[in-house]
């Protein structure tokens, strides 16, 4: 067996287009173009590859972006300010802070200072609740862009056994969610769990949310299981690639499969966003 390509690309590229047209008709009807605020801490290359990345898929879909970069020694009571700032601006529709930021910087309480109806990032709790319980809010951005992937190639998840590697606040435990609200039965495993190998060899989806290059073993994976690299580090993802790919019946690849669906769903959930507050400002349907 060689497992099919989960190609973030492709199907990144299809939401980006959709995107396109909603902005489109959005400016039409209102004169506003949307836009996304990034804020920046420090000077790490990666976060500014990131950053400019983002700004670029912006203008290309037709929204504002606009990028507010802060000295790494700010306090995290400077930064939470310029948050509370931005989601106090009514031409601001969504909100991205760049992670990780400095270790002196409490990082929930910059998440916790974005207005939930600008977190298209999916970063505070009260996102994370509303996802949780389905209530309509924004979906941590790279969970969401797993799912969208999954649905892209139809995958059937009700009913299987999913389990995620990793447990963070923004991609393991939101990821976790996402795939329980879809009937799928889900066991989580992180740095303690015991004989990881067992468990992803139970498994019908895989999704490896660590960061840490071979972690998953090719040989682990169940055969026909779906594999779901979001680790990242050195350009290269968290499963043997090659090795996992002649057991899974589809995988994706590091570069090329979770990361562009991440930027994808930021963005379509930014325009979303701005549809929001235009119907809260006037009044009208979403």
């Amino acid at each position: 067996m060689t497992a099919q390509i989960l190609d973030g690309r492709a199907v990144s590229a299809k939401i980006l287009d959709r995107v396109s047209r909603e902005v489109e008709e959005f400016v039409d009807a209102t004169g506003r173009v949307p836009c996304l605020a990034t804020v920046l801490v420090g000077d790490d290359p990666a976060s500014h590859t990131y950053v400019r990345m983002k700004a670029n898929r912006c203008a290309k879909v037709g929204m504002r972006s606009r990028r507010i970069e802060l000295d790494a020694g700010i306090t995290t009571e400077t930064l939470v300010d310029h948050i509370r700032e931005l989601s106090d601006d009514p031409e601001i529709d969504g909100i991205l802070l760049q992670h990780p930021v400095p270790s002196h910087i409490d990082e929930r309480a910059a998440f916790e200072a974005i207005a939930p109806s600008k977190d298209v990032d999916g970063v505070t709790r009260t996102s994370f609740a509303r996802m949780a319980f389905d209530e309509g809010g924004f979906a941590s951005a790279t969970p969401g862009g797993i799912m969208a992937l999954l649905d892209a190639y139809d995958i059937p998840l009700s009913g299987k056994h999913a389990v995620v590697i990793g447990r963070s606040a923004i991609l393991g435990r939101p990821v976790g969610m996402l795939l329980l609200a879809r009937d799928a039965t889900v066991t989580y495993c992180h740095s303690r769990t015991v004989d990881l190998a067992k468990h992803v060899a139970e498994a019908d989806v895989v999704v490896a949310a660590v960061g840490r290059p071979g972690l998953v073993r090719g040989e682990w994976i169940k055969p026909g299981a779906v594999v779901v690299d979001a680790g990242y580090a050195d350009n290269t993802g968290d499963v043997e690639y090659e090795a996992a790919a002649e057991r899974a019946s589809y995988i994706t690849p590091v570069p090329g499969g979770v990361g562009p669906m991440t930027i994808a769903t930021l963005l379509a959930q930014t325009i979303k966003a701005a549809r929001d507050h235009e119907a809260f400002r006037t009044g009208g349907p979403a």
